[in-house]
């Protein structure tokens, strides 16, 4: 079947090809490609992307699709590399998610909350529990359905961006990390708080199931089925649910460690309920300090459903990523001289002005300076652009 899906690309015949990260492999070839449209564009990288831009001599176009914008999409469209469109209203039937922070230490808060999903259950919709980890006693644990560990947003104390393996952030804790920093507290696992959650008197009588990226597909189905139906109304998950997923009675989702997630990831997760019009909730469970970056970033899921303001503002908590490169999460930049949101200004009328003279002068023979730049650029030689 694969060897005919291929074939029948690499035919130049018209077609429409739907695919996985397969396309991004060198076997597949579509000498005729026209567009590509690419949906959940985060879970992309900047090559996989270009790698299907580059297969021919005609580029084609391209239309990427995300409910969250990551901040180098976000900064790109300063610099004219990207129009964006954005669809500012709902679907048709849903309502706005209410989001509640709600801090781990205050039992009261949590029983209130518990108590809530409860009611909610009883009137037959479903709640799902997310966790970063899968068993908090394996250290060998991942949770990732294409390749590897699960991968979550960490941030440091700093406010520095970085990618870490699930398996790699639960170690047992000691006083400081490697840095200096205060040890945080192992993250939640799914086998930790199924058993906490199923022990609670709130949840009597209440059956539970989980999910996670180990297990086989005929049990994801399952799960999934029983979770639908009513089965099992509370389904406790790792991240694997964050896509793909859509259940319309499912009307809660309470998220563990919400303070270790990026802005991106969590308001991916929110969007799993709602779906069906009813009301529906987002609770964050947090250990972040009061007042704390950490707090400050889910102050930011908690006040908008708007995913361009979210990227925003993700853009100014971690930086646009390498705009110049191929870098998408913060910190790393190939930029000399601008700040993307502080420099936001120039940048624009910068690309207004490029855009006159390219328009007068597309060869650039008229600005020999700036015409030996852009090729010291194309060939990988800085030094002209940071030097002057």
């Amino acid at each position: 079947a694969r060897r005919r899906a291929l074939a029948l690309a690499a035919s130049g015949d018209p077609c429409i090809i739907v695919a996985t990260h397969a396309a991004f492999s060198k076997t597949f070839q579509a000498p005729n490609l026209a567009l590509v449209v690419i949906d959940e564009q985060h879970r992309f990288g900047v090559e996989q992307r270009e790698s299907l831009r580059t297969k021919n001599d005609v580029v084609p176009h391209l239309l990427v699709m995300t409910a969250t914008p990551i901040p180098r999409t976000a900064a790109m469209t300063w610099f004219g590399d990207l129009d964006i469109s954005w669809l500012t209203e709902l679907p048709g039937g849903r309502k706005p998610i209410r989001t509640f922070i709600v801090p781990e230490d205050d039992g009261r808060m949590m029983g209130s909350m518990f108590a809530h999903i409860r009611g909610r259950i009883d009137a037959g919709e479903r709640a799902y529990v997310v966790c970063p980890r899968i068993d908090a006693d394996d250290e060998s644990d991942g949770d990732d359905d294409t390749s590897g560990a699960s991968q979550i947003g960490v941030y440091d104390d700093s406010d520095t961006y970085r990618r870490e393996s699930a398996n790699t952030t639960t170690s047992a804790p000691s006083q400081e990390d490697g840095d200096g920093a205060p040890s945080r507290p192992p993250l939640h696992s799914v086998a930790e708080i199924e058993r906490r959650l199923s022990s609670l008197p709130q949840f009597r009588g209440i059956r539970f199931a989980t999910l996670t990226g180990r297990d086989d597909d005929a049990t994801k189905q399952q799960v999934m089925a029983d979770f639908a139906d009513g089965a099992t109304p509370v389904l406790v998950a790792t991240t694997v649910i964050e896509v793909g997923v859509d259940v319309p009675q499912a009307s809660c989702i309470v998220i563990f460690d919400a303070d270790r997630y990026g802005l991106s990831q969590l308001h991916q997760l929110r969007g799993r309920v709602g779906r069906g019009g009813t009301d529906s909730w987002a609770f964050l469970i947090s250990r972040a300090e009061d007042g704390g970056p950490a707090q400050q970033r889910l102050q930011v899921i908690q006040g908008t459903l708007d995913g361009a303001q979210i990227a925003q503002a993700d853009l100014e908590f971690r930086g646009a990523g390498d705009v110049l490169g191929d870098a998408q999460s913060g910190g790393k930049s190939g930029l000399k001289l601008l700040r993307v949101v502080k420099d936001a200004k120039i940048i624009a009328d910068a690309r207004e002005r490029a855009g006159r003279l390219l328009a007068d002068d597309p060869d650039l023979s008229g600005e020999v300076e700036l015409a030996g730049a852009v090729l010291d650029f194309t060939r990988g030689n800085e030094t002209f652009l940071t030097s002057s």
